[in-house]
């Protein structure tokens, strides 16, 4: 089900289906709970996803994304996955009232 629902999101903002490894990780920030949740997917390097996501205010501080198996982070914010499934240099900003908003970022392209 949530294939299909990728493949819509896809489609709906040109973008080409990617669909992540579950087992890989994920670069998240400490508090999941909180509102509203950004993402945003770089090429995939080390065993990674390429996708980080976050909540509150973005910090340049190298410990500030900490990893996490995609599966795991599936299992405490499982809407997600309908957005995992976005091409390299794409970003999200959705929260729990149902605001949300997919766009391109070419900068998301080079990690360097």
């Amino acid at each position: 089900m949530h294939i299909d629902r990728q493949k819509e999101i896809c489609e709906k903002f040109q973008s080409k289906w990617n669909p992540i490894n579950k087992k890989l990780m994920i670069g998240i920030s400490s508090d999941l709970n909180a509102d509203p949740i950004h993402g945003l997917r770089h090429p995939k390097e080390n065993g990674t996803t390429g996708w980080y996501v976050w909540t509150g205010e973005y910090s340049e501080s190298e410990d500030f994304f900490q990893p996490m198996c995609a599966e795991h982070l599936l299992q405490i914010r499982p809407e997600l996955i309908k957005y995992f499934g976005l091409d390299v240099g794409y970003r999200f900003l959705i929260d729990k009232k149902g605001h949300e908003d997919i766009w391109y970022d070419k900068k998301l392209i080079r990690t360097e």
